[in-house]
C-alpha cells in the first residue's frame, strides 16, 4: 500500500501559497465553530524522521487561538508511565470539550518504534492494535473528531533529510539515533507501518496517507484533510437526531437471567467465627500485597451495591491491615464540572493504581449504566453503548497484568429499610443518610433491571462479577475478603 503511494507529487510555490493561506483561515474559523459546538478535535501526526511533521505542526497553531489547542511531542514513556496500561498517558492528554490536541507522534509509536526495537513482543502486537481501535472509537463516538495523519517519504529522501538536519547546528540536536535506525531498517520500519495502517484505518478513524518528499504538498494534504474531516463531521450532526428512548424498563424479561433473585440472604455467620475468619484473611492479605507489589501485579476492586448494602464496611475490613502506601481508595459521586468535559472513563483512567498496587473503588464506571441510565444523565445511546466500553477497558487492564475484582453487595428491600431507620436514629450516621437515599430507595425496580443487565453484559472471564449476600454483615465481609485473597492467589500462581 506504501509502496503505490507517487512521491513524485509536488506543489509550486505560487499554488502553494495560495491554497495554504485559504486552508488556515478556515481551520481558524473551524476551530472557533468548534469551541462554540464543544467538540474536541484529536490531530494524529506520524510518519518517518524528518517527514516534516514539525512544520505541519508550526503552520497549523500559527493561525489557531492559542488559547484552543496543546501540542504534545510523545517521547518515550517516562519510569512512573510504565507503571500503568500503555494508554494511561494518553488519556490524561485527551482535549476537553472544544479544545483541540495534536499529538506529535502519538500511540502509535507503541506498535512502530517499539517493535522495530523489540520493546513490544510480536504476540502482544495484536492486542495493542486491539485496544487502540477502542480507544479512538470511544472517543469518537464520545463526540470527538479525529484525523490521522502517516506521512511517507522515500529512503532517498529520508537519508538527504537526516543529513542536512545532522549538519543544521539549530537541527542537529533534534535528529535521535533512532532516526537513524529507521533509515538502516527502513524496509522493515515500512512493513511495520503498513501493518498499522491496514489494522487501525477504521470506519470511524481512518488514516490519510501523505506523499511527504515534497514538502508544499504535504502540508496542503494535511490541512485540506484536516479541514474536511472537521467539516464532513459538523455537517454530519446536523443530520444525526439521537435515537427516540424506550421507556425505563421496571421488569427483566423472561429471557433475562436475574442474577440478584438467585442470592441466598439468609445466609449467617456467628460473632466468634467472623472474627476467626476475617483475622486469617487479613493477614494472608497483608502478605500478599508483598507479592503483589514484588510481582508488579495491579489490583482493582471494585465495590458497587443498594445504598447502605455496606461497601464502606468491607471495604474498611479490607484496608485495616494494609500498608497504606500501597493502596489508595477512591469514592466516586456525580461527575464535576471538568469531568463532565471528557469522556465519561476519563476519570477513572486518571485514578487507576501502578502496577505492584491496589485501587479500591468506592462506586465507579458502571454509574454510566446504573444512576446515570436511570436518571437519564445519559442518553440510551450512550449507556447502551457503555456496555462494551467496559468490557473494553478491564480487557486492556487484565491484558495488562491486572486483577480486577468486582463486588455487587446485594441486599433485602426490607434490611435496606431497617439500616435506613437505623442511620435515621444514630447521630454518629445520620449523615449517611440523604434525600437521595430515599429517592433511589423509591426506584428499586429500575434499578433491580439495571443491575441485572450490567452484571449480564459486563461479567467476562477476565473481570467476573461477585454477588455478595449482603442482609448479614459479618457475612459479607468474610466473603469479600476471602474472595480477594483466594483471587490475588490465583493470579499469582498463574503468573508464576
Amino acid at each position: 500500500m506504501l509502496n503505490t503511494l507517487d512521491l513524485d507529487l509536488s506543489l509550486d510555490k505560487k499554488s502553494y501559497r495560495e491554497q495554504i493561506e485559504a486552508l488556515m483561515v478556515e481551520l481558524r474559523s473551524l476551530q472557533n465553530i468548534c469551541w462554540q459546538e464543544q467538540i474536541p478535535i484529536i490531530v494524529v501526526l506520524e510518519g518517518w524522521a524528518a517527514a516534516g511533521k514539525g512544520k505541519i505542526v508550526k503552520k497549523m497553531t500559527n493561525y489557531m487561538d492559542p488559547r484552543g489547542f496543546d501540542v504534545y511531542p510523545t517521547l518515550p514513556p517516562t519510569t512512573q508511565e510504565q507503571k500503568y496500561p500503555f494508554l494511561w498517558r494518553f488519556w490524561q492528554n485527551l482535549p476537553p470539550l472544544g479544545s483541540v490536541a495534536i499529538f506529535y507522534h502519538s500511540w502509535y509509536i507503541h506498535v512502530l518504534e517499539d517493535r522495530l526495537f523489540d520493546r513490544l513482543p510480536e504476540s502482544q502486537s495484536p492486542l495493542v492494535m486491539r485496544d487502540i481501535n477502542a480507544f479512538e472509537r470511544q472517543l469518537i463516538d464520545d463526540g470527538a473528531i479525529m484525523a490521522k495523519f502517516w506521512l511517507h517519504l522515500s529512503k532517498k529522501e529520508l537519508k538527504s533529510r537526516l543529513k542536512d538536519y545532522q549538519e543544521d547546528e539549530l537541527d542537529s540536536w533534534r535528529v535521535r539515533p533512532e532516526d537513524w535506525h529507521q533509515l538502516k531498517n527502513y524496509k522493515q520500519y515500512s512493513a511495520l507501518a503498513e501493518e498499522m495502517v491496514i489494522y487501525t484505518s477504521t470506519g470511524f478513524a481512518p488514516w490519510t496517507l501523505v506523499e511527504a518528499d515534497c514538502k508544499r504538498w504535504a502540508r496542503v494534504k494535511v490541512l485540506t484533510q484536516l479541514v474536511a474531516t472537521i467539516r464532513a463531521n459538523l455537517d454530519k450532526r446536523q443530520i444525526v437526531a439521537e435515537t427516540p428512548s424506550l421507556p425505563p424498563q421496571t421488569d427483566l424479561l423472561p429471557t433475562e437471567p436475574d442474577y440478584l433473585d438467585r442470592v441466598d440472604l439468609t445466609v449467617h455467620l456467628p460473632k466468634d467465627e467472623y472474627t476467626t475468619r476475617l483475622k486469617s484473611a487479613q493477614v494472608e492479605l497483608r502478605k500478599l500485597q508483598k507479592e503483589i507489589f514484588e510481582k508488579k501485579l495491579g489490583v482493582v476492586l471494585l465495590f458497587e451495591g443498594w445504598d447502605a448494602a455496606g461497601k464502606g464496611g468491607a471495604i474498611k475490613r479490607v484496608t485495616d491491615i494494609l500498608d497504606p502506601r500501597n493502596y489508595k481508595v477512591h469514592t466516586f459521586a456525580a461527575p464535576t464540572d471538568e469531568e463532565k468535559k471528557y469522556h465519561y472513563l476519563w476519570r477513572f483512567w486518571r485514578k487507576l493504581p501502578q502496577v505492584g498496587n491496589i485501587g479500591i473503588f468506592d462506586r465507579s464506571w458502571y454509574g454510566r449504566v446504573l444512576v446515570e441510565r436511570i436518571e437519564n444523565f445519559a442518553t440510551e445511546v450512550e449507556w447502551r453503548r457503555a456496555y462494551r466500553e467496559i468490557n473494553e477497558f478491564e480487557a486492556q487492564l487484565a491484558t495488562d497484568n491486572y486483577l480486577i475484582i468486582k463486588f455487587w453487595i446485594h441486599i433485602s428491600q426490607e434490611e435496606q429499610l431497617n439500616r435506613f431507620e437505623a442511620r435515621k436514629n444514630d447521630p454518629f450516621k445520620n449523615y449517611k443518610l440523604t434525600e437521595e437515599d430515599w429517592r433511589n430507595r423509591e426506584q428499586w425496580n429500575l434499578y433491580d433491571v439495571a443491575v441485572n443487565q450490567a452484571i449480564a453484559r459486563t461479567s467476562t472471564p477476565l473481570a467476573p462479577w461477585k454477588i455478595v449476600p449482603g442482609d448479614d454483615k459479618y457475612y459479607a465481609r468474610v466473603y469479600v475478603i476471602e474472595t480477594i485473597v483466594n483471587a490475588i492467589k490465583k493470579k499469582l500462581h498463574h503468573n508464576h
